[in-house]
């Protein structure tokens, strides 16, 4: 599943954790868990993450181990297929490196 429409013309990294907290909206992510999802460096992943917590898009909670989760507004309400929203610059953005 992939995060609303809405949410999608952010960073690419953005894009991504959102795409991957989404996923796993019930359980959450712990920073491990989407350093390697992402495949991104810690510092890219880190400045990630905190604009997507400045923007009120993730939900950071601390227990035995800290677990981020995508705000409830990021979520779908319905499981779309992959490529019925996709833009056309969104599929270019996938496929050719830049």
């Amino acid at each position: 599943m992939r995060a609303k429409r809405e949410y999608r013309n952010r960073e690419g990294t953005e894009v991504a954790v959102l795409d991957e907290l989404v996923n796993r909206a019930d359980d959450g992510m712990t920073i491990f868990e989407l350093r390697a999802a992402v495949e991104v460096d810690i510092d890219e992943l880190e400045d990630a993450l905190s604009t997507l917590k400045e923007d009120d898009l993730i939900v950071v909670e601390s227990g035995n181990e800290m677990v981020i989760k995508p705000d409830e507004r990021v979520v779908p309400d319905e499981p779309a297929d992959e490529d019925d929203d996709q833009s056309l610059g969104e599929w270019l953005r996938e496929r050719i490196p830049f």
